[in-house]
C-alpha cells in the first residue's frame, strides 16, 4: 500500500518508499500500544471495579462464620456479603480416564482446584444446563461444573469425575453445568457437590465483602482484631498492583516504539536532504511554466502530507488488527477501536513528513530557474 501510495504522489520513489516503511513501522507499534493499553484499562479500571468486592476473606473456620457474619452484615456500609465452604480437590479421573488424558494442559486439572458444596441452590448462580438437586438429596455424588470449562475439557451432564479430597478418592456424576464469570473478582467455584458428598471433610469458609470505601478500614481492623488467622486480600489493592503493572508494560513497549519512531524520523530527514536537488530542479521547471512560490511550496507540502497519511493510515491499520488480536486471543477480553490514539498516530505521520518535507524546501524555491536549468544541460 506504501509503495502503491508513493508511486501515486510521485518523487524519488525508492528512497521514499524505505523511509515511509521505517517511520510506518514505529507509528504502528505506536498504534497497537495505544489500542491495547486503552483497552486493558477500560476492562480493569472502568467494568472491573463496579463489580467487584472491597476484601476477599479465606481462611474463615466454621465456628468463626457467625462472628463474622455479625459484625460485617450489621454494618451499614456493607452492600453485599457472600459465602461459600471451600476445600481444595484435584481432578483425577474423567469417565474413568486420566484427567490429563482427557483434557490435556487444562487448568483445570493441573493442580489442586476450588471445590465447595451447597444443599439449595444458591440465589446468584445461574443454571446453564440441567437441574440442581434437591435439598435433602443422599444419594451418590453429584457435581455441578462451571459450563464454559466443562465445554473445553469436553464433558457434559452424565459424564463422572473423580477428585481427590485430602487422600479420599469421590467419584460424582455431573448433573448440572452453571455460568461461571470469574471476571468478577467474586467467588466463583469450577465444581460445586452436593453436601452429603463431602460430609465430614474438614474445611473452612471463604467471604467476599462490598463496601463503601471509607468503611474498608474499620472493617478489616474489627475483624483482624476479633479473627487473627482470617486471610483478608483487599481486592482494591490487587486491581491497582495489575493496573501498575499493565502500565508499565506499555510504557515499555511505548520507548520502544518511539525509539524506531526517532530512527525513522532521522532517515526521513536524511532522505528529504538527499533530495533536494530533485526539488530544486522541479521548482525551476515549474516557475518557468508561471506556478509561484506559494503555489509550488504547497504542492510540495501536499506531498509530504500524502505520505504521512499514507504511512498514518497502514500503521493505524496494523496497530488496530494488533490490539484486536491481543485483546480477543490472549486476553480473551471485549475489543473496541480507541479513535482518539488513531487519529493522533495518522496526524503524528502527516505532521512528521510534512516538516521534514518542508525544511529542505525553501533552497529550491530560492533558486533562480535560468541557473538551475543552465546548469542542468
Amino acid at each position: 500500500a506504501l509503495r502503491w501510495a508513493v508511486a501515486a504522489i510521485g518523487g524519488p520513489r525508492e528512497e521514499t518508499t524505505s523511509v515511509v516503511l521505517s517511520l510506518g513501522l514505529g507509528l504502528a507499534v505506536l498504534a497497537a500500544v495505544g489500542q491495547i493499553d486503552r483497552n486493558l484499562r477500560d476492562a480493569i479500571q472502568q467494568d472491573l471495579p463496579e463489580r467487584a468486592p472491597s476484601y476477599f476473606f479465606i481462611d474463615i473456620q466454621p465456628d468463626q462464620l457467625e462472628g463474622f457474619l455479625d459484625r460485617v452484615e450489621n454494618d451499614p456500609a456493607v452492600a453485599r456479603v457472600d459465602t461459600a465452604p471451600n476445600l481444595r480437590g484435584v481432578i483425577t479421573q474423567i469417565n474413568g480416564r486420566p484427567a490429563r488424558e482427557v483434557a490435556g494442559d487444562h487448568w483445570v486439572v493441573r493442580g489442586d482446584r476450588g471445590l465447595t458444596y451447597s444443599a439449595a441452590k444458591p440465589d446468584n448462580v445461574t443454571m446453564a444446563e440441567g437441574a440442581w438437586w434437591p435439598e435433602d438429596y443422599d444419594g451418590p455424588p453429584l457435581v455441578s461444573f462451571a459450563e464454559e470449562e466443562a465445554r473445553e475439557i469436553g464433558v457434559g451432564i452424565g459424564d463422572t469425575i473423580t477428585i481427590n479430597v485430602l487422600g479420599r478418592e469421590i467419584t460424582a456424576t455431573i448433573s448440572s453445568l452453571r455460568v461461571v464469570d470469574f471476571s468478577t473478582a467474586g467467588i466463583g467455584f469450577v465444581l460445586s457437590m452436593n453436601p452429603a458428598a463431602l460430609a465430614g471433610a474438614p474445611h473452612t469458609h471463604i467471604a467476599t465483602v462490598y463496601a463503601e470505601e471509607a468503611a474498608e478500614a474499620a472493617i478489616l481492623r474489627d475483624l483482624a482484631t476479633a479473627y487473627p488467622n482470617i486471610t483478608a486480600i483487599r481486592v482494591r489493592d490487587a486491581i491497582d498492583n495489575v493496573t501498575r503493572v499493565l502500565s508499565g508494560i506499555a510504557a515499555a513497549t511505548s520507548w520502544a516504539a518511539a525509539a524506531t519512531l526517532l530512527t525513522g524520523f532521522v532517515v526521513l530527514i536524511g532522505a528529504a536532504a538527499a533530495g533536494e536537488r530533485a526539488r530544486v530542479q522541479e521548482a525551476a521547471i515549474l516557475k518557468v511554466l508561471g506556478a509561484t512560490r506559494a503555489r509550488i511550496l504547497a504542492s510540495f507540502a501536499l506531498r509530504s502530507a500524502l505520505l504521512g497519511a499514507a504511512a498514518g493510515l497502514v500503521a493505524l491499520a496494523a496497530g488496530v488488527a494488533a490490539g484486536w488480536g491481543v485483546m480477543v486471543f490472549v486476553m480473551e477480553a471485549p475489543f473496541a477501536v480507541n479513535w482518539g490514539s488513531g487519529i493522533a498516530i495518522v496526524l503524528g505521520g502527516i505532521a512528521a513528513v510534512l516538516v521534514s518535507g518542508l525544511a529542505f524546501a525553501w533552497r529550491p524555491l530560492a533558486a533562480r530557474p535560468a541557473r538551475v536549468l543552465r546548469a542542468r544541460d
